[in-house]
This record gives structure tokens, sequence and C-alpha cells, in this order.
């Protein structure tokens, strides 16, 4: 599984985890890096401080290169970007916008950018920008989603730029990972099969929640206040749905969502919290350690190419 996007990041599988606020804290984060992928800790809206403790554990419990995924609409953005400047993380993932005035500043101390993208328009205004790879994320990902899916996103993302892309969205085994090599994607990205980990900090109500879901699960809130979320229907996604019906307004519709991830993923309320996870989460039957499930994932990928090798000298 050595491909470029591994050797760029200095990891051995091309394998990232998913920046997920609340949930990838530097425990996960480290454990993803030991088993030889690369893990994210997710800043989310993190205050500066905060980052910087959370970057400091994950450098006390890995030797290893790991990343820091930093939403370009936090509040915080320009002091979060000083910190990780500051303690030289090696990987930086971005997402909600375009982190082209902060890449200087980042290459300067030998990091790597890779922002996440839904589009192709996106993925080639970025590559501009001198970032080293993208993320073309499909909307079957957890949390916040564009509306192309994975299949039809990524290749038409590998054919305009002419630096890496990683497939996101709706992977969870080996199958997703050698179908994203398909698609001509040097590496994948995920999220939801890392949330039920053992290392994984999220409240056990979060964990139990994404082991019961089934394939129609999730659903999709925030549709018309222009930042769609894909999350668990509860009690909170339909409540939130029946205030979008009748026309509430962008204002209090954030009003409403503020602070429900940290509901569920820290306090475990699971009907009233915002429990962000992907499509794929049907598929989670059982929490494993980070290493089982990244060598899950390694080693089942030659029997995966083994398949369809034979069935398609069968046709």
């Amino acid at each position: 599984m050595s491909t470029n996007i591994a050797k760029l990041l200095g990891i051995k599988y091309p394998i990232i985890q998913g920046g997920m606020a609340w949930v990838a804290t530097a425990e996960l984060a480290a454990a993803v890096s030991n088993a030889g992928a690369l893990g994210i800790i997710g800043a989310g809206h993190m205050p500066p401080d905060a980052l910087r403790a959370e970057i400091q554990k994950a450098k006390e419990l890995t030797d290893k290169p790991f990343g820091v995924n930093i939403m370009l609409m936090s509040p915080f953005v320009k002091e979060v970007m000083q910190v990780v400047v500051e303690e030289r993380v090696p990987v930086i993932t971005t997402g909600a916008g375009n982190p082209g005035e902060y890449i200087p500043a980042l290459k300067a101390i030998g990091s790597k950018v890779i922002p996440v993208v839904a589009s192709v328009a996106l993925a080639k205004r970025l590559e501009r920008t001198g970032v080293d790879a993208v993320i073309a994320e499909g909307t079957e990902s957890g949390g916040h989603i564009g509306e192309l899916t994975t299949m039809a996103l990524v290749p038409q993302v590998v054919d305009a730029v002419n630096i890496p892309v990683i497939a996101a969205g709706g992977i969870g085994d080996s199958r997703g990972i050698a179908a994203a090599f398909a698609l001509g994607a040097k590496g994948v990205q995920l999220g939801t099969r890392f949330v039920v980990s053992e290392e994984c900090t999220a409240h056990e109500n979060y964990k139990k929640a994404v082991i019961k879901t089934k394939d129609r699960s999730t659903t999709t809130t925030g549709v018309s206040t222009g930042h769609p979320v894909r999350v668990i229907a509860n009690k909170l996604s339909r409540e939130y749905q029946e205030m979008e019906a009748n026309g509430a307004s962008v204002e209090e519709l954030e009003k409403f969502g503020a602070g429900r991830l940290r509901m569920a993923a820290k306090d475990g309320d699971t009907d009233y919290g915002s429990v962000m996870i992907g499509q794929i989460a049907g598929m989670m039957k059982e929490i494993q350690t980070v290493e089982e499930i990244v060598q899950e994932l390694v080693n089942g990928l030659p029997a995966v190419v083994e398949n369809i090798k034979n069935t398609v000298e069968a046709e």
C-alpha cells in the first residue's frame, strides 16, 4: 500500500483518519499514527490554548507524523493557525474555505497542506494556491457535507488536477479502499470507522448509537442554511427539520443547533445531541482497537483485489 501519498506524509499506509471535532482527539490521532496511518486532531471551534494542549499531548503519545484539521470558518482560525505553525505540525487538513492566505507560513515550516473539497472547481482553485493534495469528500460522509457522491466526485477531481487525490466518504473497509484506488485516488480518509475504536474518546453512548445504525439511519439537517450536516436521525434532527420546514431563519437554526455535537460526543446525549456520522455506519458492528482496524483494512485488500481479478477474468 505504499503510494505517493504515504511517501509524501511519511506514513506506512495511505490511510488518513478524519478530523472530527470533539471526536478526533490527541488519543485517537496518536493511536492511528502509531498503527501506521495518519492520525488527525479535529480542531473544530477549539480555542488556541486547547488546541496547543491537544497537539502537545499527541506528541507525548506518538513519535510518528500526525496532523490537525482546521475549520476555516472557526472564529479562532487565525490563532489556531499560529499555534500549528509554532508547534510545527507536519500535516494540516482544512475544511469550509480556502486556506490560501495561510499556506506560505505552513510551507515555511515544512507542513503538508491538504484541504477537503466537495467540487471540481474548488479542487482546481486550491491546486493553484500550492496545496500538496486534496481530499475529495463525497456526501456519504458524516458531519458537514457537499452534494456529490464519492463515486461521482473522486474520478472527476482526479481528472481535473495534477496533485494527489485522497478519497473520503462512504469508505469503511478494504472494499472501499480498493474502490477508491480504482477511481484514481492515491489514499483514503476514514472517519466513521475510527469512531468505533477503543481509543476514541467519544462517549460510549455515541459509539453505541453508531453500532446500532442501519443503512438508512442517517439524515441531513441544515440544507436550508447552506451548510448541510449528516447525522443519525434522532429527536434533535426531527425537531431541526421541522423548524426548517416551517421557515425558521438561519439565525434561529444556528442557535438551536449550537453545542449539540459536544452534547452527544462528550455528554452522551444521543437523543438531543448531534451524532455526526457517515452513511457507512450501518457496516459498523463492533468496537475494536485502532491497530485491529488498520490491520483489517490493510490485510483485507489483497483478497479484494484478487476477487476483482477473478471476476474480470471470468467475464
